[in-house]
């Protein structure tokens, strides 16, 4: 036991190290616009202001408020609370994992989950995906405790099976609150939800699915203004915006798969595809064979990542949404299935050495993990460096809904609105950065040609282009 435990505190240890490599990387988009709501809104105004006009619940959005009070804007302070809510996770893993069937289970669960290269990723990104995880992880464990009390019932949660005067036991009230938080912090929650109070049908515990269903609900009348604003601004941006519905994820051949790649082998890509699908390819073959296994060994856990994702798709086909990191809460799904299944792939021969399957799956994402530390190409986009190369006072043109990671580097930066080119340009010379220019449908090429302009220089910036424009005439 006292073994295990340190193990335990070793993996979380080095688990907590590996974070802080590179924690101090851009900002990217997604990352500047929390930065930049968190700085500028007070929290009444981040409900009423900002929300209605974004796409997720204000609860992520209230709690960095809260934190960036304390602890200032930098890029590792932004990024630490995901860290966090990473590791809690991974607890929550290891303890479903050992209830599920033994504490070597839990301790493999939590140490894949906590290398799996795709969520050491998100755990150094500053938006809600490791929040909603951690909250989707623990609403699961305490909804295998309602299910499964027999084997939960010593616990470190479930110490008794006591009940409430409403005839809920901590477990029911626990599992709620963790529910409810996550579809607050994360609309695509329910994707896990659903599946989880089909499972409480299923173990035929009827009265606490009526008092769960009902709770959300109850949520969702709360939230329901909102949703109503946000559903609204969602369809006229779809408008506005030509390309934005690929952007969101189409229920397509290529989402469905990058479903499973991307939770095996993590956001690195490289050149030549034929390379990077192969290995792609083969190491998912790899992860999700043993992760197969495990299902034919759980039928919980294998009924909410196939209900999850079933869910996802079919909604997908009214409205776009099937990118992979909208799922990164069923990862430790995954993960739990992966030690099951590799639970009895201890020796196999090959030749004269030893196949060892756990082994072999956390040596694989500790290999990806450590690719995107350590490879500056498989960071964020770099707009810390573009800004520092700038000349005192550019001119420069953009989309200016995508100018929060230049404004974050570079707050008294004068953006122009690449959008709405005037017909006359007096500068000689100005930047352009046409970042999400494709998306919005916006041909500023033949517009500045028209006005006798050329492209004379390009340079790159890890996943941003920078353009220099002149006159004709001034060359």
């Amino acid at each position: 036991m006292l073994k295990n435990k340190k193990i335990l505190l070793i993996i979380f240890f080095v688990a907590f190290l590996i974070r802080l490599i590179a924690i101090n990387q851009s900002l990217w988009l997604d990352e500047a616009t929390t930065a930049r709501v968190v700085r500028d809104f007070g929290f009444t105004q981040i409900v009423s202001g900002f929300s209605p006009n974004d796409f997720h619940p204000p609860l992520y959005y209230l709690l960095m408020k809260a934190w960036t009070n304390i602890f200032n804007y930098s890029e590792i302070a932004l990024r630490m609370p995901s860290v966090i809510f990473n590791l809690l996770a991974g607890y929550f893993v290891y303890l479903l994992g050992k209830k599920i069937k033994n504490e070597d289970t839990g301790l493999w669960a939590a140490a894949f989950f906590l290398f799996n290269p795709l969520i050491v990723y998100y755990s150094q990104e500053a938006r809600m995906y490791m929040t909603a995880t951690f909250l989707l992880t623990a609403a699961l464990y305490f909804c295998f405790a309602v299910c499964h009390a027999e084997l939960v019932s010593a616990s470190a949660f479930s110490k008794t099976r006591s009940r409430n005067k409403f005839g809920m036991t901590k477990e029911v009230i626990l599992f709620n609150i963790f529910a409810i938080l996550s579809f607050v912090t994360f609309y695509g929650s329910i994707f896990l939800i659903i599946p989880m109070y089909l499972y409480l049908l299923y173990r035929k515990q009827y009265k606490y699915f009526l008092i769960s269903f009902l709770s959300i609900i109850f949520s969702f009348l709360i939230l329901s203004p909102l949703l109503y604003q946000q559903f609204t601004n969602a369809k006229e941006q779809l408008q506005l915006v030509p390309n934005w519905k690929q952007v969101l994820g189409k229920t397509n051949l290529k989402n469905l798969l990058l479903i499973p790649i991307k939770f095996s082998i993590g956001r690195i890509s490289f050149e030549p595809k034929w390379l990077y699908w192969s290995i792609a390819g083969f190491w998912t073959s790899i992860v999700w064979f043993f992760a197969i296994k495990g299902g034919f060994k759980n039928k919980f856990l294998m009924f909410v990542i196939i209900g999850s994702l079933g869910l996802a798709t079919v909604m997908s086909l009214l409205t776009p949404l099937l990118q992979y990191f909208r799922f990164l809460y069923l990862i430790p799904v995954l993960c739990l299935l992966i030690a099951l299944g590799s639970a009895k792939f201890h020796r196999v021969k090959l030749g004269s050495s030893r196949f060892v399957g756990k082994w072999l799956v956390l040596t694989g994402f500790l290999a990806f993990s450590f690719a995107y530390l350590l490879i500056p190409n498989f960071h964020r986009e770099d707009w810390k460096s573009l800004t520092k190369s700038l000349p005192r006072k550019p001119e420069i043109y953009m989309i200016t809904s995508s100018a929060d990671p230049i404004k974050y580097y570079k707050s008294d930066l004068k953006i122009k609105d690449l959008k709405n080119i005037p017909k006359k340009i007096n500068k000689k010379e100005f930047f352009v950065l046409p970042y999400t220019a494709d998306i919005h449908g916006v041909n500023y090429r033949k517009r500045l040609a028209e006005q006798k302009f050329s492209l004379v220089e390009k340079k790159a910036y890890r996943g941003i282009i920078l353009e220099r424009w002149r006159r004709y005439n001034a060359m």
